[in-house]
């Protein structure tokens, strides 16, 4: 009996080697519209099959909402007509607590959420199924205070800020409860800690500030079974060891853009020990390679990331608005190719 979607991203975790690389492919904004036309038609999309689906998660984060402003369940207001999104009033103005209350669950799991999640799941039982909830402790932060006054916070106000941080690692330990009972495969978790150069804080300060929660997270989804997949932007090599350490099963995202953060280089260091979902750059081949140039790119990484398993191909961010369609192309085929589905 063929393998199917599920049962290959199973294996690369397990660190076995597959028949052909699981891989996602994601577009954003009109992207695929353009490929409609490029393509005549949109017959390519029944083509593609990613092998992990992502649930609709809690409506933590709902910005397309045709409005120029945006207030979120922690009452912070973001402007949302143009991209990228824009905090234009944070919910914590001062560097206190006092007076302030995290969205209960019952106002995050609105009534029939469970219901529209259930019925995706059974109708996508042969695929590896993930959830989440929105942002993680770092950028919830910020999305709390605003990013200058979250950096300063760490420096100026620690002692507020690390109650912050505990009580958005109690708050987010709920939600992800909630999340356990529904039969799905793993919990997907994304923070954004680093940049271009490595870790916005430096690692010294994510190990004390953020390692303790995302320890207890993720022990908490591996006690019920499930597996851990963390999105992260940036360069983040020099917390990888820490995000193994404490049970990090798949990193995702894997930019080969920033420093330190070569996939190639990350998989000899670490790819016996965690599952690696991406590296293939959106901010460089994706975006200024030669079609040719991508289709190699494509087979190196199913070749050399996908030895001896640990690997689920896919673009470090989905498709972008401004991508080349000669590129968006490219990408599309090698992916087909490399899944051995003729086309055209």
């Amino acid at each position: 009996m063929n393998p199917t979607p599920r049962d290959r991203v199973y294996a690369q975790i397990q660190h076995q080697e597959t028949d052909v690389i699981p891989y996602t492919l994601r577009f954003e904004g009109d992207v695929a519209e353009q490929l409609d036309v490029y393509y005549g038609g949109d017959g390519w999309r029944s083509l593609l099959d990613d092998s992990i689906r992502r649930l609709p998660g809690p409506p933590l984060e709902i910005y397309e909402t045709g409005d120029r402003t945006y207030t979120d369940l922690y009452g912070s207001v973001w402007q949302v007509d143009h991209r990228t999104f824009h905090l234009v009033e944070p919910a914590l103005k001062a560097p206190s607590l006092e007076g302030f209350a995290f969205p209960g669950l019952d106002v995050i799991f609105q009534p029939g959420w469970e219901e529209t999640v259930l019925q995706a799941i059974e109708q996508q039982q042969d695929r590896f199924l993930v959830i989440g909830f929105g942002t993680g402790l770092f950028e919830r932060s910020w999305g709390l205070r605003g990013f200058e006054e979250t950096m300063v916070d760490i420096v100026a106000n620690l002692d507020f800020y690390q109650e912050l941080i505990a009580r958005l690692t109690e708050h987010q330990m709920s939600i992800v409860e909630r999340l356990l009972e529904l039969p799905v495969d793993g919990i997907l978790f994304a923070d954004d800690w680093g940049y271009q150069q490595g870790v916005l804080v430096g690692a010294e300060r994510w190990r004390r500030l953020f390692k303790p929660g995302l320890a207890r997270m993720y022990q908490r989804v591996h006690e019920a079974g499930k597996i851990t997949l963390t999105h992260c932007c940036g360069g983040i090599e020099e917390i990888l060891p820490d995000l193994i350490e404490i049970g990090l099963d798949v990193y995702q995202s894997v930019q080969p853009e920033p420093k330190n953060n070569n996939p190639y280089e990350l998989k000899k260091k670490y790819g016996d020990r965690m599952t690696f979902w991406g590296g293939l750059g959106s901010q460089s081949t994706i975006q200024f390679g030669t079609p040719d140039e991508i289709r190699a790119e494509v087979a190196r990484l199913c070749r050399e990331m996908g030895s001896g398993g640990g690997y689920i191909l896919a673009p470090a961010k989905a498709l972008q608005p401004g991508t080349p369609m000669e590129n968006a192309a490219a990408v599309v085929e090698a992916f087909l190719q490399q899944a051995r589905v003729q086309f055209p």
